[in-house]
């Protein structure tokens, strides 16, 4: 029984919104204020002795400012920018104990004991000492597999909430319209479905079941962007393996002008509705507790100004009532436009951001406040948001780390095939691959092949020396007893230094496969330079894609370039590998083309099975692959128009969406409408066993507006053995459309195959 003189908010057995009200009317303006607060960065909270950590003057400050704090970012993290690594930060073993450690300052120098949210980055695994790596959301992507997505995403949560972490920040709405946009790679690809549907995975993933408690005839459905929209749950509360998400960035970051980082976007509604918002909403409809807006601007207001994308679309439309966070700074940039920060965080607040990171302008809201700039109604309600995800994650009854950490070889498992479902074969001239029996000499070559750090992407922890497998390991692991394996770099990533080309050339000569793994790289260094939102700015070394590394050309560069004429020159079979944050543009002289993205850390294991044939090549392409750069952009879902392509080159891709190869061969027969389902016979015509992914299109005919060339609707994959036939159901309601008219229904292996098939047509209900 609870004790009657125990605050509302104290009562564990009190509904949430009750334990809100309770607590926030006991509140100041200064202590509301600092909820609302994300100022400082985590890894200037403590410092590291000899006995273990103590806190910082910093940290201490902080809390006095505001009599607590509402969040703290990136306790956790390590990096180059943040200057954390092993010798100086906490790994798996003693990150509670710092965890504990800060929040019990925070609760002390709280006058009602309020806890700190600790938000963390978690774009592809936590990102933090000894945290497993999974490979970048492109690579995801690639998988077309939502469901082992769902079980990564479930593996990380646990990692983070193990030691001690809250919140986990992914990237998971930005749409992939120009590769040469440095954050491709935290893009799961260029269209609004496939991306919905990972976004759906990730959601469930990492908070489990958040629509508890709704009738069954409420729950969410999982066909991404049709379901009624559904929030979560005010009073659901999270398990403690089970973190909340921010998916970010929201809204159309993905389509700012010439691929640059935190540039305008030129986006009318239309678009803006049909190919960036379906991933976000989406994530609402599955549950998600948190969204982060967006650096760009949408009709010309940025996003984290921007009401009406903040609150009368994501609040008012889609019932959204969870927590808005601002991007880094991105509060304090609004004073562009209002002419200082205090204004600026009030028009942030009035939009609907909750929380902000690292800024300003929230500093100063009590004064907003007394000035009349913002209510204190408004400021009341986006405390609540702050408030109640504090109590959802039971943070008032025990505020410190509880869960152990899962097994290290589960997240190596996870990623691993992760890694191995993402290797996408794009051409295979003359049967190169799989690696023949015969071939007893096999050359590994090129600035990639014998290299973890370059494997892992952007926002990644300092690895441990001897941490995963490169591709020449793989290799040397993975082929046949006897196997002669020689190796040679022959270049850099980066640079025109042809130096090592010979060598290179010798080994592919002597050999019977030369195996040339060439790409990019997303690894910051100390010597290179960060913005104040951690973006790399003037990068050097051989960082060529990541944030703030944009590219005005998609090429390789020289050097690499060089070397992959001088190899293919030998006449000894070749097969290229791409290990890359963004496609590249890439000569066809190879017989064999494969890309891995960045795959993780045992991802050189991963490639090593699909080139010797141990594991089918099964990932599908996210993204157009371009010809040329003068081509972009490329996407296939383009508008449907009869204009020609140019006079000097293909308009179309190199490669086309949806588009991977693999060593047996499928046949499909003709697509048949059945109730509210499309079904397609899929037969596996080769000898091996294999993987499908079954695409579903459609292409509107009668339509209000002018329609796309083509959709993607839905897709499901199946596994066949030799000679096996199965029948795929793939759900198909009318209803789902939203239109009248009438819809093309093609079902084939990609985008392009699709335009070449003989479609269904079906009648739309009026």
């Amino acid at each position: 029984m609870t004790d009657p003189t125990t605050p509302v908010y104290r009562d564990p057995n009190a509904p949430v919104d009750s334990r809100v009200c309770d607590l926030l009317a006991r509140m100041t303006v200064r202590e509301k204020v600092g909820q609302l607060n994300q100022r400082m960065y985590g890894w200037n909270a403590y410092r590291r002795t000899a006995e273990g950590y103590e806190l910082t003057d910093a940290l201490r400050a902080e809390t006095d400012r505001f009599a607590g704090l509402g969040a703290l970012y990136g306790l956790f993290r390590a990096d180059a920018w943040s200057g954390v690594d092993h010798t100086n930060g906490p790994g798996a073993q003693d990150s509670a104990a710092l965890a504990e450690l800060v929040q019990g300052h925070v609760i002390a120098s709280s006058r009602l004991g309020i806890p700190a949210l600790f938000v963390e980055e978690v774009p592809h695994g936590h990102m933090a000492l000894d945290g497993t790596v999974l490979p970048v959301n492109l690579a995801i992507g690639a998988t077309w597999d939502p469901d082992l997505y769902e079980r990564a995403a479930a593996h990380a949560a646990a990692e983070l909430r193990a030691r001690g972490g809250h919140m986990a920040l992914v990237s998971a709405l930005d749409i992939a319209r120009d590769p040469r946009w440095g954050r491709t790679e935290e893009c799961f690809g260029e269209d609004p479905h496939l991306a919905a549907r990972l976004t759906e995975a990730l959601v469930r993933g990492m908070q489990g079941d958040m629509t508890a408690g709704f009738a069954s005839d409420q729950v969410p459905v999982t066909r991404a962007g049709f379901a009624p929209d559904k929030a979560p749950v005010t009073g659901a509360r999270f398990a403690p393996d089970k973190a909340p998400v921010v998916l970010k960035h929201f809204a159309g970051q993905g389509a700012t002008v010439g691929g640059r980082n935190s540039a305008e976007s030129e986006l009318g509604l239309r678009e803006l509705h049909e190919i960036h918002l379906p991933a976000a909403r989406a994530g609402v409809r599955a549950g998600a507790a948190a969204l982060m807006s967006a650096y760009n601007e949408v009709d010309g207001l940025p996003c984290s100004g921007n009401r009406a994308l903040l609150t009368q679309l994501l609040r008012e439309e889609w019932g959204f009532e969870g927590l808005v966070m601002a991007d880094g700074l991105a509060v304090d940039r609004l004073a562009r436009i209002t002419g200082d920060k205090v204004s600026a965080g009030a028009l942030a607040l009035n939009a609907g951001v909750d929380l902000s990171l690292w800024d300003e302008g929230f500093t100063h809201l009590e004064e907003a406040v007394e000035r009349g700039l913002v209510s204190e109604e408004t400021l009341d309600t986006a405390v609540a948001r702050v408030l109640r995800l504090k109590f959802q994650l039971g943070l008032f009854e025990q505020p410190y780390p509880t869960t152990e950490l899962p097994p290290p070889h589960q997240g190596r498992e996870l990623s691993t095939a992760l890694a191995r479902a993402a290797v996408t074969l794009l051409h295979n001239d003359g049967g190169v691959l799989p690696t023949p029996a015969t071939a007893s000499r096999i050359a590994v070559i090129g600035p990639q092949s014998a290299t973890t750090a370059h494997q892992l992407g952007d926002y990644t922890a300092p690895q441990h020396p001897g941490t995963g497998t490169s591709v020449l390991d793989g290799l040397r692991q993975l082929a046949p007893p006897g196997t002669d394996i020689r190796h040679a770099p022959g270049c850099a990533l980066t640079g025109d230094d042809l130096s090592g080309i010979p060598e290179a050339v010798a080994a592919a000569a002597a050999s019977d496969l030369a195996v040339l793994v060439l790409g990019g790289s997303s690894a910051r260094t100390p010597d290179t330079d960060f913005d104040a939102n951690g973006a790399a700015r003037n990068a050097v070394s051989e960082m060529t894609c990541g944030e703030g590394v944009d590219l005005a050309g998609l090429s390789l560069g020289r050097a690499q370039l060089a070397l992959l004429d001088a190899v293919t020159a030998t006449g000894t079979p070749t097969a290229v590998v791409l290990i890359q944050g963004r496609p590249h543009v890439v000569p066809e002289h190879a017989g064999a083309l494969l890309t891995a993205w960045y795959p993780g850390p045992w991802g050189g294991e991963a490639i090593a099975e699909v080139l010797l044939g141990r594991a089918e090549p099964t990932g599908r392409l996210p993204v157009s692959i371009p010809r040329s750069v003068a081509q972009l952009p490329v996407y296939y879902n383009h508008k449907d128009t009869e204009y020609g392509g140019y006079v000097d080159t293909d308009a179309e891709p190199l490669y086309s969406f949806g588009h991977g190869l693999s060593y047996t061969s499928f046949e499909y027969g003709p697509p048949r409408v059945a109730g509210n389902a499309i079904e397609v016979d899929v037969t596996n015509t080769g000898k091996r066993h294999g993987r499908s992914v079954v695409q579903v299109y459609i292409r509107r005919l009668l339509t209000p507006v002018w329609p796309r060339t083509l959709e993607l609707h839905d897709f499901q994959a199946v596994e066949l053995a030799p000679g096996e036939r199965r029948r795929v159901e793939i759900p198909f309601g009318t209803d789902q459309l939203e239109q009248v008219g009438a819809v093309e229904v093609r079902v084939a292996q990609s985008a392009r195959a699709a335009l070449a098939v003989e479609p269904v047509v079906v009648r739309l209900k009026g």
